[in-house]
């Protein structure tokens, strides 16, 4: 297996820069196209909020500052973008409708990077990681510092559909990992999984994975988070948003602990 198309949505603000680099290291051992696609606050969500003869006066200005403000950032996510002299890069401009366009762009692309900001709900970005994950049900990388490709990689893994689809679809990062370790924890599941079978699917494709079994009861996201750590993972995989979202936002969940952790960085899938 392979990636051929990795996608990073940018703002335009100060860490486009180091989403780029992130997306170019997850690219560049694929040598996969990099797309940077910048993502602007779309105008047609606030005219409505304008009403009637919204074309007069302060409405006028408003818009005006927003279109400014829209270039001002494409000129910065370009600039962002300049930073990496990676060959297969391409740069793309949203336009209204924002939100169809960028849905369409992660359609046809096999990872979608993000920062840790608008995976923790900040910043201009917190929408789009929200429609990517949730919405359009894409697999997403959200890079930290220390992100290598071809290192340690843990995948958390419980028998659910979530977390086997985020097992599945991480199978290219894997094939160029130096180790893989199956994070396991029985005690914190409320199902009855078996993670040698995870292990003898890793091994029918190619990948020697060793199996973790953790003792520990209760909150799985804290043994995950260490046991990660602990196998020195650069990255983690794992299942996102495994209850209804509602549900998650209202007692936490998993995902929201492991996104507002800081390390290792995270590849999820819903």
């Amino acid at each position: 297996m392979s990636w051929a198309r990795i996608m990073a949505p940018l703002s335009g603000g100060a860490g486009d820069a180091a989403t780029v680099a992130a997306a170019v290291m997850l690219a560049e051992p694929f040598q996969a196209e990099m797309v940077g696609v910048y993502t602007p606050a779309d105008v047609a969500d606030v005219m409505p909020w304008m009403g009637e003869g919204f074309l007069g006066g302060v409405q006028t200005t408003a818009l005006e500052s927003l279109k400014e403000a829209a270039q001002a950032g494409e000129t910065s996510a370009r600039a962002a973008m300049a930073t990496s002299t990676y060959a297969k890069s391409q740069f793309i401009a949203l336009q209204t409708p924002v939100w169809a366009g960028l849905s369409a762009e992660s359609r046809l692309s096999d990872v979608v990077v993000f920062s840790s900001d608008p995976a923790r709900g900040r910043g201009p970005l917190a929408e789009a990681f929200q429609q990517m994950v949730a919405d359009e049900q894409r697999p997403v990388l959200i890079a930290r510092p220390g992100l290598k490709v071809g290192g340690s990689v843990a995948v958390a893994w419980d028998g659910g559909k979530e977390a086997s689809r985020a097992a599945r679809l991480a199978l290219p990062l894997l094939e160029k990992a130096s180790k893989v370790v199956i994070l396991a924890a029985p005690k914190a599941s409320s199902r009855s999984f078996d993670p040698g079978r995870l292990k003898s699917y890793y091994a029918a494709r190619g990948v020697d994975a060793e199996v973790d079994i953790l003792p520990d009861s209760g909150d799985a996201a804290p043994v995950l988070l260490y046991a990660a750590r602990k196998a020195g993972a650069d990255i983690l995989v794992a299942g996102a948003f495994g209850h209804p979202r509602l549900q998650e936002f209202i007692f936490g969940g998993t995902t929201r602990t492991l996104l507002n952790s800081d390390e290792p960085s995270l590849f999820l899938s819903h």
